[in-house]
């Protein structure tokens, strides 16, 4: 089984941060790859940013489906092109905030995101109600460390986290965290240990519902709302209107 892990901004330190986390925990049968697109924003934290990120999302998606991965992954808390992307392949796509939101609901009653910046808060809001998670999130808390936290010196960084974590147990009840960054990604673990509760980033959960789909052969429904996109001329994305002609003359 393959599966490909995209990081939707530009960062690979950010795709090796994920690798090499991810990579040692996954068994012999499954085979990931982890990339990034080579444009777009180098980090993702606002609907600008969100945006412009898509089109590189999608075009790795098309380059996944040239090398017959069986699903794929979207390592980014706002899901970005998520929608999209099942409109464009047969196989599953999970989104990591899907993912960890899913997760949390399944080892616990409520829980709380530890996002990256104020700002971050309102496009975390939205994601929460598309997936109906609202009566299960009892609070959003803010770290402001940025999605590349790793330019923080890392304990201190490790330390804001702790410290909203707390907050969010102690004052607003919750009775599991899932981190709103896939750049915290290593901190789920030791959290976990040192809170008593489930901590849960998305990342992990995302590859083993992909490949739990890929294995009952679920595929995305074409009946309606994500079936391939109407035949029209793509100006300006030479990968992406190559892939839908070629759709458009096999359909």
């Amino acid at each position: 089984m393959k599966i490909k892990i995209i990081n939707p901004n530009t960062s690979e330190e950010m795709t090796d941060l994920l690798r090499n986390y991810a990579e040692p925990l996954i068994k012999n049968n499954i085979e990931l790859q982890f990339s990034n697109p080579d444009f777009g924003p180098e980090s993702i934290e606002c609907y600008a940013d969100e945006y412009l990120a898509i089109p590189g999302v999608i075009e790795e998606i098309i380059k996944g489906e040239r090398e017959n991965f069986d699903a794929y992954v979207i390592a980014c808390f706002g899901d970005p092109g998520l929608l999209a992307a099942r409109e464009i392949v047969e196989k599953p796509v999970v989104g990591i905030a899907e993912a960890a939101m899913y997760a949390a609901r399944m080892v616990a009653p409520t829980f709380s995101i530890i996002d990256v910046l104020e700002r971050s808060k309102y496009l975390t809001q939205g994601v929460i109600k598309s997936y109906g998670m609202e009566k299960y999130c009892v609070s959003i808390r803010t770290t402001e460390l940025g999605v590349h936290g790793g330019k923080n010196e890392a304990t201190s960084e490790y330390l804001e986290i702790v410290k909203q974590c707390r907050i969010a147990l102690e004052q607003d009840k919750c009775e599991s965290i899932v981190l709103g960054c896939a750049g915290f990604i290593e901190y789920a673990e030791p959290l976990s240990a040192l809170l008593n509760v489930p901590v849960i980033e998305g990342v992990m959960p995302a590859i083993k519902f992909a490949a739990s789909l890929v294995e009952l052969k679920y595929k995305n429904s074409k009946i309606n709302s994500f079936k391939f996109p109407e035949k029209k001329e793509i100006s300006g994305y030479d990968t992406i209107n190559q892939y839908f002609k070629s759709k458009y003359e096999n359909s």
